[in-house]
């Protein structure tokens, strides 16, 4: 590059430190035989088929009688939200006093290729929503949805709003066709039917590899870049392994769920227009007339803020409610910064509520 100047002794010396880390790594991962995720501790409630519901005791006396059931989204695993004891937006609301629930939908497996929406949400979530409100002894819920998760909350609360209290949306995407929503230029070039007929259940890693594509260069060559230094000191290394075990744990999507998925939500864009189908039924978010929380991450490249503040217009909502955090995606509830914020919002805009 023309003007660029190599001083030698700084490349010598940078060259240095690398090889030094790259030691002190090498030396920090022999000590590490492997990493906890998920360590809040929970009791199962209730499954179905592969569906598992658990419950998380609020921490000292309950502030909320209505209980928060969570819905992560299929793809990756909801232990997210609960990554290690600094990091966990679970143990946090208990703190609050917030009494928890949380639904994983486990890992689909060539039995369950034909399972659709109507079964994730007419059967899965609706029946984990009655084993919430029946072990709490509540008569509705607090639904907070994640991602997919939260469009399916959407979805379950335009088909029974009798039985959610409140509506907590978070990075969840609404308006699936924003100018600068870059997955769903990617998801507007897939051929579904082709997909489902090729592989069946969608693989996990299919589908991580194209969630890294999104940024190649923060997400691939700055990364491995970093790893050195991140791996030098035990704690970050086992910070960074909790994480890299997440982004690799993905789930195979069940493929008509996920045919239906594309086709529908991203490439139809139905969901804004009240056209989506679950099952015989139709979606009319307009039948969403309970308060709402919207999260959303001010940096977020896989559901950019504009597809979320959709949801404003979308529904009946009179007690419409915007929370921007200065985060991405997945820092929305595990960043140090979100996590001094985001629960004690959450909890604060549901003791006003319940």
């Amino acid at each position: 590059m023309k003007g660029l100047k190599l001083n030698p002794d700084t490349i010598r010396d940078e060259l240095s430190l690398f090889n030094q880390r790259l030691q002190q790594s090498y030396e920090t991962l022999k000590t590490i035989d492997g990493v906890e995720v998920g360590t809040t501790p929970r009791t199962e409630i209730y499954r179905n088929d592969k569906t598992r519901l658990y419950h998380y005791t609020a921490r000292g006396q309950a502030q909320t009688k209505t209980p928060v059931l969570i819905c992560y989204a299929l793809v990756n695993r909801p232990y997210i939200a609960d990554l290690q004891p600094d990091r966990s937006l679970i143990a946090a609301l208990l703190d609050q006093g917030i009494p928890v629930y949380l639904i994983d939908w486990g890992y689909p497996d060539e039995g369950d290729r034909y399972l659709d929406l109507d079964d994730y949400i007419e059967d899965y979530l609706d029946s984990c929503v009655t084993a919430c409100a029946e072990h709490a002894t509540s008569d509705q819920i607090n639904l907070l949805g994640i991602c997919q998760g939260g469009t399916f909350s959407l979805c379950y609360a335009a088909l029974h709003p009798e039985r959610v209290r409140n509506l907590i949306a978070m990075v969840t995407p609404v308006d699936f066709q924003t100018e600068d929503f870059i997955l769903s230029h990617l998801a507007m070039k897939v051929d579904a039917d082709l997909a489902v007929a090729t592989y069946g259940n969608i693989p996990g890693e299919v589908l991580n590899d194209t969630y890294n594509s999104l940024m190649p260069m923060r997400l691939g060559v700055q990364k491995n870049l970093g790893l050195p230094a991140q791996l030098s000191d035990r704690d970050k290394a086992l910070n960074f392994l909790r994480m890299e075990q997440w982004i690799n744990d993905g789930p195979d999507q069940a493929g008509e769920a996920f045919r239906s998925f594309i086709q529908q939500f991203f490439q139809q864009n139905l969901l804004l227009r009240g056209e989506v189908r679950i099952g015989s039924k139709k979606v009319d978010l307009k039948a969403i007339n309970q308060p709402i929380l919207n999260i959303i991450g001010a940096h977020d490249h896989l559901v950019p803020p504009s597809s979320s503040r959709a949801l404003e217009a979308a529904t009946s909502s009179q007690d419409y409610n915007e929370l921007c955090i200065k985060a991405g995606h997945i820092g929305v509830f595990v960043s140090s910064r979100a996590l001094k914020q985001v629960p004690e919002s959450i909890a604060r805009w549901l003791k006003a509520r319940d």
